[in-house]
């Protein structure tokens, strides 16, 4: 049976799973390892996504994001082919690295988001890649030590996943620390690692008792979560490729939006080119970054560009009103 494209689109939970072909390492040594860190760093900066919790092991890697503006198949490629080069070189050798496919799951965020958390920075543990969770809070190849504030990624949200254990640093990572080490005796968690009806209901007699009462709901194997959301997230996809352009219409599309969109605010298009800050300017700005990127399919630095700041003012910008979006 062919399998089913992959769901796309932009602020979905995915987490993705990324194997090495023939279960091979993509990871020889620590030098490899910090270029696979750097690169997800950077690429996650330049594409406003946003990462929550990661591990890198030697043969696979998890990580748990919301997709940026442009998507999560552009930011995956860019990641896997530009390290896959950096690999080749590095080790004299030809041919892929990874597997043909990567695994991506988007997640219903309230049941699953500090779950998927947990089970992603334990498997450091779980491999025996270190001794105990004390270890594990100093451990440099996953998430979990930037959580504990033991090592320093500032492209990791951390306050977005800490603030959902208590008020204060000091209380919320007391309380994610405890969660983890809760969680250690769970073992291997497949029901986490795949979607479809049998884990998004918590096994298959739940999926008996729901049918033998008559209930019928709607599944899909790339989404674990409820039939509601699966059905909402199926649409988004859809509408996510519809919208795209090809490169020159959406720069024609964005050059007729400045103008329309200025005129209409009563700004001119000069002042919002040469970067004026004033609040007036700055709210248009952010209107048209967002209409940009996530509707016509440009880049974070073509939006810069045309907007008169920098790519990572852009991403910081869509950062926050996504942000701002999932609070409503």
């Amino acid at each position: 049976m062919p399998r089913q494209a992959r769901l796309d689109a932009p602020g979905a939970l995915h987490h993705v799973i990324i194997k090495g072909i023939e279960g091979r390492k993509i990871v020889n040594n620590d030098q490899d390892r910090e270029e696979f860190i750097s690169r997800l760093g950077n690429i996650a900066t330049e594409t406003g996504t946003s990462i929550y919790a990661w591990a890198l092991m030697n043969n696979h890697a998890h990580i748990l994001m919301h997709s940026g503006p442009s998507g999560l198949s552009r930011f995956v490629k860019r990641l896997l082919t530009g390290y896959a080069i950096y690999y080749n070189r590095q080790h004299r050798r030809h041919g892929r690295l990874f597997q043909d496919r990567y695994k991506s799951i988007v997640c219903e965020e309230k049941p699953y988001f500090k779950e998927l958390a947990r089970y992603i920075h334990l498997n450091p543990l779980r491999a025996k890649l270190v001794d105990s969770l004390a270890g594990l809070d100093r451990y440099r190849w996953c998430g979990h030590s930037v959580l504990m504030g033991r090592i320093r990624k500032g492209w990791q949200d951390r306050d977005y996943l800490l603030k959902r254990f208590g008020a204060t640093e000091r209380e919320a990572k007391k309380a994610y620390r405890q969660f983890v080490k809760n969680g250690i005796d769970q073992g291997r968690r497949p029901d986490l690692t795949g979607g479809g009806l049998i884990r998004s209901k918590g096994g298959w007699s739940e999926v008996k008792t729901m049918r033998r009462s008559g209930v019928r709901e709607k599944s899909d194997e790339r989404i674990l979560g409820s039939g509601k959301f699966v059905k909402k997230l199926i649409q988004q996809s859809a509408k996510f490729k519809k919208r795209r352009f090809s490169p020159g219409e959406s720069l024609k599309r964005a050059l007729l939006l400045i103008d329309k969109i200025c005129k209409k605010e009563g700004i001119s298009v000069e002042a919002l080119k040469r970067g004026n800050r004033q609040h007036e300017v700055s709210k248009v700005r952010s209107k048209l970054a967002e209409k940009f990127v996530k509707e016509l399919g440009l880049s974070l630095i073509e939006t810069g560009h045309l907007l008169g700041v920098s790519g990572s003012a852009i991403s910081v910008t869509l950062r926050r009103l996504d942000e701002k979006n999932r609070d409503r």
